[in-house]
């Protein structure tokens, strides 16, 4: 059995209440991407990790330190980095998306990250942002309070990160290369895991089962992140219950649960106290599946929540093994009620700063399509619906990344011909989005490199509707440099006569990834005072691979810290 480490949790901790610990620190690592014999569900793969780590490094720093990551790359595929949720203040540069902020890091060549996490706090991770290797190349980023401050709640005994994710019984890289050729959806994952392990319910699996340890009265800060490919999961323990208290790194008012969900993208802090009979409980994870005759897979990962007083587990973690955990209730993978409930229960710790005046009203329109078969491709490269090629847009654009340069080198060095700033700032056609008989002319977008351009200091909203192409689903959707505050959320064609009324401007959530509600839609407002190139997509990998993205450029505003960095000298070229 695997025994969760907390020797760094420990560390940081003593740090945070260390009245003489130093201040606004610089933390450096080095990362080497390399292939590493992993083996799960009986079979032995060559995954690509980090320092042959799966999952990957823990990071752990304070609000206000730097981070130096110098990368290697050791692997045989081109790799980039992206620090999901950081703000990235003017260091565009650091972001890490494939194309977008930079070109990719070569095999045997290398790539040094250097940002500041400013006024965030909570949970926030990082993965590569090339190909599917974010599958196996992904960790936990946390960030304590300032050194001498303290949680907005009780002190926890520990933090404990858990990584939900999903295994492949095959190379990730040709899971998707096989699905471009096809253009036919990627085959389904194998496994859930939890901090890289299936858990008991996997053939194979069950000795290296994740064990979080937990005496009786003692309160743990659990950290959970979706780091999943292509599903939302539910999370619960049995006979526990949370008290959620952050999520994408910022605070909440603390409320009450029995099973969080969460978008893969998305992260949510969670207090649990050891407060049942000493005993042994499966942490348990599986499928939320929003999207109608889609195949996902059914099945459960889980880890164990272990008494270190429970009869079966005096003397160490071993002697239990024999005793089946008690397992937990999980909501029907179709349960869009209790996905509903838990986001509307989010409400800022604070007050939030939440832009009343608008300068920029954007409506976009997210969903699936079907291209047609080009004449000269032969029927087993259209394995889509009906002899067609998936696809996906925003606004019926589907995004198309450059390759001879990344976005912002271009916008940076006004290097023209690499993308257009035209994209629309609402769906060229309006239709009944939500309903049951789209016309077919709407399934096949447009391909572009189209950006929407945003001035300095924009107070903007965003209304996400979902549609009804191909088949209504929930969509995370990620945008990169920024937090947005979700100001409302709900169900048909958003209707902004009535839908207002549902605004949240009081405490609405401060998050970087949004669960757009299946056959609904979600308003976010953010102010764009972090100059770059900014990509927004879906976090399900097989539809940003379709083209369900886009991508803001903010302009520079006026003077030195209203303008993003020069480009460091190392930073790759294509």
């Amino acid at each position: 059995m695997k025994i969760i480490k907390s020797f760094l949790c420990f560390i940081s901790f003593a740090v945070l209440f260390n009245p003489m610990a130093e201040a606004n620190k610089a933390h450096h690592h080095e990362f080497i991407i390399q292939a590493t014999k992993v083996k799960r569900l009986c079979e032995t793969h060559n995954s690509i990790t980090v320092n042959g780590m799966f999952p990957g490094p823990q990071l752990v720093i304070n609000n206000g330190d730097t981070l130096v990551v110098k990368v290697i790359n050791r692997a045989r595929y081109n790799v980039t980095i992206h620090w999901h949720g950081v703000r990235q203040m003017r260091t565009g540069w650091a972001d890490g998306p494939e194309f977008v902020t930079q070109c990719p890091i070569r095999p045997g060549s290398s790539y040094t990250y250097r940002f500041t996490i400013q006024g965030q706090e909570g949970t926030l991770w990082w993965h590569a942002h090339s190909s599917w290797l974010r599958a196996t190349v992904y960790g936990s980023l946390l960030v304590l309070p300032p050194a001498g401050s303290s949680y907005p709640f009780p002190t926890p005994h520990r933090n404990v990160p858990l990584l939900l994710g999903e295994w492949w019984d095959a190379n990730p890289v040709d899971v998707l290369r096989e699905s471009i050729r096809t253009g036919a959806a990627p085959n389904i994952s194998d496994a859930y895991t939890i901090d890289g392990q299936p858990g008991d319910l996997y053939k194979c699996s069950s000795q290296d089962t994740t064990i979080v340890p937990i005496n009786v009265g003692e309160t743990i800060l659990l950290r959970v992140i979706n780091s999943a490919l292509n599903q939302p999961l539910f999370f619960t323990v049995a006979n526990h219950k949370f008290t959620v208290v952050g999520a994408d790194a910022s605070y909440l008012k603390p409320f009450t649960t029995n099973v969080i969900v969460l978008g893969p993208g998305q992260t949510t802090d969670v207090l649990i106290t050891g407060d049942q009979p000493p005993n042994r409980y499966y942490m348990a994870a599986r499928a939320y599946q929003s999207a109608q005759n889609v195949p996902f897979g059914n099945t459960t990962t889980t880890a164990i929540l272990q008494y270190k007083s429970a009869p079966c587990c005096i003397g160490g973690a071993k002697k239990g093994t024999s005793i089946k955990p008690i397992m937990p209730l999980l909501p029907a993978y179709n349960d869009t009620n209790t996905v509903t409930r838990f986001s509307q229960s989010f409400k800022s710790l604070r007050k939030a700063e939440v832009p009343t005046e608008l300068d920029e009203n954007l409506f976009i329109t997210i969903g699936l399509g079907l291209n047609n078969c080009p004449k000269n491709f032969r029927s087993r490269r259209c394995q889509g619906l009906n002899g067609t090629r998936f696809t996906a847009s925003m606004n019926n654009v589907s995004f198309a990344l450059p390759s001879n340069y990344s976005l912002l080198q271009a916008h940076h060095h006004n290097i023209p011909g690499v993308f257009t700033t035209d994209f629309p700032a609402k769906p060229p056609v309006k239709f009944d989005y939500t309903g049951s008989n789209i016309s077919r002319s709407l399934y096949q977008p447009d391909r572009g490199t189209k950006l929407y351009k945003l001035k300095y200091g924009s107070r903007v909203q965003i209304v996400l509707q979902d549609t009804g192409i191909v088949t209504p689903e929930n969509h995370p959707i990620h945008l990169h440099g920024y937090d947005f505050y979700i100001v409302a959320e709900g169900f048909g064609n958003f209707n902004p006569k009535k839908d207002i009324r549902k605004f949240n401007l009081e405490d609405p959530p401060l998050r970087n990834t949004v669960g757009v509600p299946v056959n609904g839609w979600a308003v976010i407002r953010f102010v764009a005072d972090n100059p770059g190139v900014w990509i927004m997509h879906c976090h399900l990998d097989a539809h940003i691979s379709w083209g369900l993205a886009m991508a803001f450029l903010v302009e520079n505003g006026k003077g030195l810290l209203e303008t993003i960095e020069e480009p460091p000298a190392d930073l790759p070229v294509c």
